[in-house]
């Protein structure tokens, strides 16, 4: 398997420090980084910096927001950072939510499938060098009705730009499994994957007339070292609130693909209760229903025996890239957990 983390610049973080958390994560033997972009920072921006710091890993934008650019310009931007880094460039694509696109962006959340499929096959044109003519349900390019005629952009791409989509919901699955080289998921709980995730993975893959090699399976979870059972225990208590709050708190009051995940894994009568407390503003209790199991089903925290086994599962179940979001107080104790999960999942 392969070792992936995930980075985000927020309001409270040093640009310094997450850039030496990058170049270390390299150092340490990482392979892939992905940039966040949610309600914070710009993920190109910072692939930009990183591509002129680092030297061999992938780097990948994880994920840009399918509604705020253009499928054109998210065609410049991925080219651009590719000849930049060398080739180390990924495109990570997802629909996001509507509370971001709508409530942040201004713009409609409607048809995310049938805007990203277009989207990436846009992409693909664009990267093919070729002039650009496109007519879809949701963009038709040139835009008609005016004297535009087909155009090429002026830059070409100098390598392969392998494109990842971030995918929840089965028909998104069956479509990243048609369209994509890669699928960016969360909320994974091993045992209940089979037929919440890789069901309509399979789907999609028939559909193509491909197999499970032609999809890099990337699935990301918390990792924490605990030294003995007393401290495991403190660690599970102190994520409870964060699991609450992607069954209850994540997107809008009617849409929530965590949540909708979490349910098709098993847990659909206490996602309801938790959403229902949380929503309701009782988030104390909406932690309280959530148990230890849940938590470390849906992590990578245990001793180290304990997280060793747990990458097997992983490993066992079709995951090929592990995310690793590595604990820790400090940049040196975030690095410590990291290069002792990178070891184990190298390993594996």
């Amino acid at each position: 398997m392969r070792a992936a983390t995930t980075v985000e610049a927020s309001g409270g973080e040093h640009w310094s420090e997450q850039a030496e958390f990058v170049t270390e994560a390299e150092r340490l033997g990482l392979d892939v980084c992905w940039v966040a972009e949610a309600w914070g920072s710009d993920a190109p921006s910072a692939l930009g910096y990183y591509a002129a710091r680092t030297d061999r890993m992938l780097l990948g934008s994880g994920i840009m927001q399918l509604a705020t650019r253009t499928p054109v310009a998210v065609a410049q931007t991925a080219i651009t950072l590719s000849n930049l880094s060398g080739g180390r460039f990924l495109l990570g694509l997802g629909a996001s939510g509507p509370q971001v696109i709508e409530g942040l962006h201004g713009v409609p959340f409607a048809r995310p499938l049938a805007r990203m499929r277009e989207t990436v096959e846009i992409v693909r044109q664009v990267v093919a060098g070729g002039k650009l003519a496109y007519t879809g349900q949701e963009f038709t390019i040139p835009l008609p009705g005016g004297e535009a005629v087909p155009m090429r952009l002026s830059l070409r791409a100098e390598h392969p730009l392998p494109i990842h989509l971030a995918a929840l919901s089965p028909a998104m699955l069956r479509l990243t499994a048609e369209i994509a080289d890669g699928w960016l998921g969360t909320s994974f709980v091993p045992e209940g994957a089979a037929d919440a995730y890789f069901a309509p993975l399979d789907e999609g893959l028939a559909r193509a007339g491909r197999t499970r090699a032609d999809l890099d399976v990337c699935q990301g979870a918390e990792v924490a070292f605990a030294p003995d059972e007393d401290a495991l225990a403190a660690m599970v208590a102190g994520r409870k609130k964060e699991l609450a709050f992607s069954l209850g708190g994540m997107g809008s009051a009617s849409t929530n693909f965590y949540h909708r995940a979490y349910s098709r894994q098993g847990w659909a009568e206490v996602a309801a209760e938790v959403r229902t407390r949380w929503q309701a503003g009782d988030r104390d209790g909406a932690a309280g229903l959530v148990t230890d199991d849940m938590v470390l089903a849906t992590t990578l925290i245990g001793t180290e025996p304990m997280v060793r086994a747990r990458l097997g599962v992983w490993r066992d179940a079709g995951v090929d890239t592990v995310r690793l979001y590595p604990a820790g107080r400090t940049l040196e104790e975030r690095l410590a957990t990291l290069g002792r999960a990178i070891e184990l999942v190298h390993a594996i």
